[in-house]
C-alpha cells in the first residue's frame, strides 16, 4: 500500500486534518497502530477539530478586533458597575441567537474597547461573524463607498455579520450620509443580529448627539428596543497599568 499517495490524496481533497493525524500515525510503530476502525475514527475527529481551529481563526482575521481581549481578562467587581453574573451572560452567544444589542458606556479609559472586543472574540470562538469598527474607520470607510459606488455592497457584507461592533460613537459628529449610513445598517440587522456600541456620551445623549430628531429617532427605537446596557465606572484602568 502506498501511504505517501494517500497522504497526497487527502490533501488534494483538501482534508489536510485527516492528512496530518494520518501521517503521525504512520509513524508509529506497527504494534501501536490504531485497528482500522478506531483509526478511521480518529482521522474524522481530526479533520472536525482542525477545521474548527481554522474557521475560528479565519473568522478573528477577518474581525479585525482592535484588542486580543479575553473574557477572563476583564476585571468585574461593584465597582466598575460590571458584575460577573453579566459577563457570563454574554458570554454563551444567546445575546446573538435573540438578537439583542450591546450599549457600553463610560469615560474614557474605563475598559469599553476591550470589553466590546473580549465580547466580540468570545462569538468568534462561539463561530458567529464578527466584524469591529472604530468610529473614525466607519465614517472612512462609508466615504470611500459613496465615492467608488459600492455603498450597496458594503452595507450588505456589514449585514452578513452577525455580530457589529462600533467603538467610541459620538467622538466624531455624523454627516448626514453617516445618519442614513448608521439607520440602513440598523434597519437590516433589526431582529436578526447583534450590535455593539460604546460611547463615552450616556445613552441619553445620543439622541442630542445624531442632532436629527427623525433619524435619531429610528436609530435609537432599533438600537435600544432589546439591548443589554453597561455603564462602565470607575478610575481609567489605563492609569491604574
Amino acid at each position: 500500500m502506498n501511504t505517501q499517495m494517500t497522504v497526497e490524496q487527502l490533501n488534494v481533497l483538501k482534508l489536510t486534518g485527516m492528512a496530518k493525524r494520518y501521517q503521525a500515525a504512520l509513524a508509529l510503530p506497527s504494534h501501536e497502530q490504531e485497528d482500522a476502525h478506531s483509526l478511521i475514527a480518529l482521522l474524522c475527529q481530526s479533520e472536525l477539530e482542525y477545521r474548527n481551529h481554522y474557521r475560528t481563526e479565519r473568522l478573528l482575521k477577518n474581525s479585525k478586533l482592535r484588542y486580543n481581549a479575553l473574557l477572563e481578562e476583564v476585571i468585574c467587581t461593584p465597582e466598575r458597575g460590571l458584575s460577573r453574573e453579566m459577563l457570563l451572560r454574554l458570554s454563551d452567544g444567546m445575546f446573538i441567537e435573540k438578537a439583542e444589542n450591546i450599549l457600553i458606556c463610560g469615560q474614557t479609559g474605563t475598559g469599553k474597547s476591550f470589553l466590546a472586543c473580549a465580547i466580540g472574540r468570545s462569538s468568534c470562538l462561539l463561530g458567529y461573524k464578527t466584524l469591529y469598527f472604530s468610529m473614525n474607520k466607519f465614517l472612512e470607510n462609508l466615504s470611500q463607498a459613496k465615492l467608488d459606488g459600492s455603498y450597496l455592497k458594503w452595507i450588505r457584507n456589514i449585514a452578513g455579520h452577525q455580530v457589529l461592533i462600533l467603538d467610541d460613537f459620538g467622538l466624531k459628529p455624523l454627516s448626514p450620509d453617516a445618519r442614513l449610513a448608521m439607520l440602513d445598517i440598523l434597519e437590516d440587522r433589526y431582529g436578526k443580529s447583534a450590535t455593539i456600541v460604546t460611547s463615552q456620551l450616556p445613552v441619553d445623549k445620543w439622541h442630542e448627539f445624531i442632532n436629527e430628531p427623525s433619524v435619531a429617532d429610528a436609530v435609537l427605537d432599533r438600537l435600544t428596543a432589546s439591548a443589554n446596557k453597561i455603564d462602565l465606572v470607575g478610575r481609567s484602568l489605563r492609569r491604574r497599568k
